[in-house]
């Protein structure tokens, strides 16, 4: 291990002194180096020869080598750019790629964007000393008042951090090496459920997001992400009652109405499919008024299911699981768990029906008719969230009134029709 790291030690020495001493070879030199070799290359440079560097690289080499420094480090180095037309043009392709990263933490909550990423770091190579890194540490407090992370790299890559305490203990002259502790590391495309599961199942406070060449894009600490999740949920619920999230039980009577009153509208308009379903067989309930009173029961546990699936698929689409792409195997596990539900419950009240009413017929058909509908439920309940997330809608919002019209319509359509023909 200690071999292998003199060996490329000197190999980055004699990098240096390649770029450093062969001033006509100088650009060629560095540009042949991989991206990660640039940035750990071009701290060890003097100034003279970093500015050189500089001013010679183009547009698009200074925005991949600036992509591997810490954020401050970055714009001091940005700084150094004399032409004030080519450090406008590299500013606005660095803040274009944050920019398009930012869509990522969207993913954990409409308003999170970059709020939820912090800068506030030093990226420091390992063959730095405790000194260097106190040097720096009080450079970054003068300038933003915050003390920073310490993140290790070695040849450009992110292999740790190392935890202010130990420092204290530390001679100036020890190198980061000794010190590093691992850090947990994400890429920005993963998966949000994926990054919550991490927070949620282990003691890591943050974790380092890094780009697909393993620049850093920075750190995500589970404080933010958890209190985000928190925050998510609250606004689900509201959705799923069909109230606005900014309404408070001190509002007044008409701006209640004001929040509410275009859902129930629209509960109204479903009700009516209802009715109309149940008005077809009025015939069959002018002579088995007994049904009317296990109506209630069909269309109960039917909203009931469906509820109870939302809620699942809902919390699936905000954390990122699932999409109407990959939803099917979850579609077919809630219809699955609506059948299996639907035979217990409907056996129960099949029980109960028969010995109430000493029907045996009329148990076989209340019993069926609840597995119809729980099967029912799990369809629609699961479908219809990822339809209207696929549609651009959000999909909590009032999807109750849509899917309870779906578990009525056809519960009381399969409960009476069932009646209708085996009983009369």
């Amino acid at each position: 291990m200690g071999k292998s790291s003199d060996n490329s030690k000197k190999a980055l020495t004699d990098i240096v002194k390649e770029i450093a001493y062969q001033p006509e070879k100088r650009l060629e030199h560095f540009r042949s180096l991989s991206s990660d070799q640039k940035s750990s290359t071009f701290e060890h440079l003097s100034p003279y020869v970093q500015q050189d560097i500089l001013e010679k690289l183009k547009t698009d080499e200074l925005v991949e080598l600036l992509d591997h420094f810490d954020f401050h480090g970055a714009e001091k180095m940005l700084a150094r750019i004399k032409d004030s037309k080519k450090r406008d043009r590299i500013s606005k392709l660095l803040r274009s790629e944050l920019k398009e990263k930012a869509e990522y933490f969207l993913r954990f909550h409409p308003k999170a964007s970059l709020n939820l990423l912090s800068f506030n770091y030093l990226l420091l190579a390992d063959d730095k000393t405790v000194g260097d890194v106190a040097d720096a540490m009080e450079a970054h407090y003068r300038e933003t008042d915050h003390m920073p992370e310490v993140l290790v790299h070695k040849e450009g890559r992110c292999v740790g951090e190392v935890h202010p305490g130990k420092l204290i203990r530390e001679n100036i002259r020890t190198p980061l090496a000794k010190l590093i502790s691992p850090v947990k590391k994400v890429f920005y495309q993963d998966q949000v459920h994926e990054i919550i599961d991490i927070f949620k199942k282990s003691r890591h406070n943050k974790v380092v997001v890094l780009d697909t060449d393993d620049s850093i894009v920075g750190i995500i600490y589970a404080d933010d992400v958890l209190q985000l999740i928190s925050k998510e949920k609250t606004s689900a619920l509201y959705n799923l009652a069909g109230v606005s999230e900014s309404e408070h039980t001190s509002d007044g009577v008409l701006e209640k109405v004001h929040h509410r009153y275009k859902w129930l509208i629209i509960n109204l308009g479903t009700a009516f499919l209802a009715a109309g379903v149940v008005g077809l067989f009025e015939n069959t309930l002018s002579q088995l008024v007994i049904l009317a009173v296990y109506m209630p029961i069909v269309a109960g546990m039917g909203g009931n299911a469906a509820t109870q699936t939302l809620a699942v698929t809902v919390r699936g689409i905000t954390v990122g699981e699932i999409s109407l792409k990959n939803g099917m195997p979850a579609i077919r596990r809630e219809v699955g768990a609506g059948l299996i539900n639907g035979f217990i419950t409907g056996s129960i009240v099949a029980i109960v029906a028969t010995f109430w009413n000493g029907n045996p017929l009329l148990g076989f058909v209340i019993g069926m008719a609840l597995v119809i509908n729980l099967v029912i439920a799990g369809f629609f309940g699961a479908l219809i969230p990822l339809v209207m997330k696929s549609l651009g809608k959000d999909p909590a919002t009032s999807a109750t009134i849509f899917i309870t019209t779906a578990t009525d319509v056809f519960g009381f359509f399969a409960f009476l029709g069932m009646a209708t023909l085996i009983l009369l």
